[in-house]
């Protein structure tokens, strides 16, 4: 006999169904998400890199979003160069050992960032110390700078040149969103540099 399908597992797919269906019908998030392609387009073809930073499933979302400009997305083009200060492994390790956890990502930003960089930043909670640090090292390198957020952006909303603010409380559905942020500006950014398939 085969077991039920629990309850909780129907609710995420019902909870993300739900969210889905909000965004798709949210123009200032879509336009949020189409001016975050264009920065990058504008930034990476002047020469600029883009950093990435976030903590736990976020920090894995930022190597993920580098992994795509490296790489490739869905067709064949040139690499853009792209770094996740979360798999900085020493460095990390080094500062957190050396000054303190909160500055891991903002002193690597202060030492390589540039104008015509961007820096993507990732929190669910918008509250994230480390974060929110390296989104104000970013401002005084004059970096262009993108934060993926939730819960209604918490203390770095309004920091980033933009904000992409998934309007949900549970952690695991904003981090779910995340991951389509990040592909939706992969096609977008590869749409204007390559076309309309």
């Amino acid at each position: 006999m085969k077991n039920p399908i629990s309850v909780d597992i129907s609710n995420a797919f019902d909870e993300l169904a739900l969210l889905l269906s909000t965004l798709k019908e949210d123009q200032a998030l879509q336009v949020s998400v189409q001016s975050a392609a264009d920065l990058l387009y504008e930034k990476l073809l002047e020469g600029g890199v883009l950093y990435t930073a976030g903590n736990g499933g976020s920090a894995a979302e930022a190597q993920h979003l580098t992994a795509e400009f490296i790489g490739r997305f869905r067709r064949e083009r040139r690499p853009f160069p792209a770094m996740a200060l979360t798999a900085e492994s020493s460095a990390v390790t080094a500062i957190g050992n050396d000054y303190s956890f909160d500055e891991i990502f903002a002193r690597q930003i202060t030492a390589l960032g540039k104008p015509n960089d961007v820096f993507i930043a990732l929190t669910t909670s918008g509250n994230s110390p480390n974060i929110i640090q390296a989104l104000h090292a970013a401002k005084k390198k004059g970096v262009a700078t993108i934060s993926l957020l939730g819960k209604g952006g918490g203390m770095a909303k309004g920091i980033a040149d933009i904000d992409i603010i998934i309007p949900s409380d549970t952690t695991a559905r904003i981090q779910e969103v995340h991951l389509l942020v990040i592909h939706a500006v992969c096609e977008a950014f590869d749409t204007r540099l390559l076309g309309s398939d």
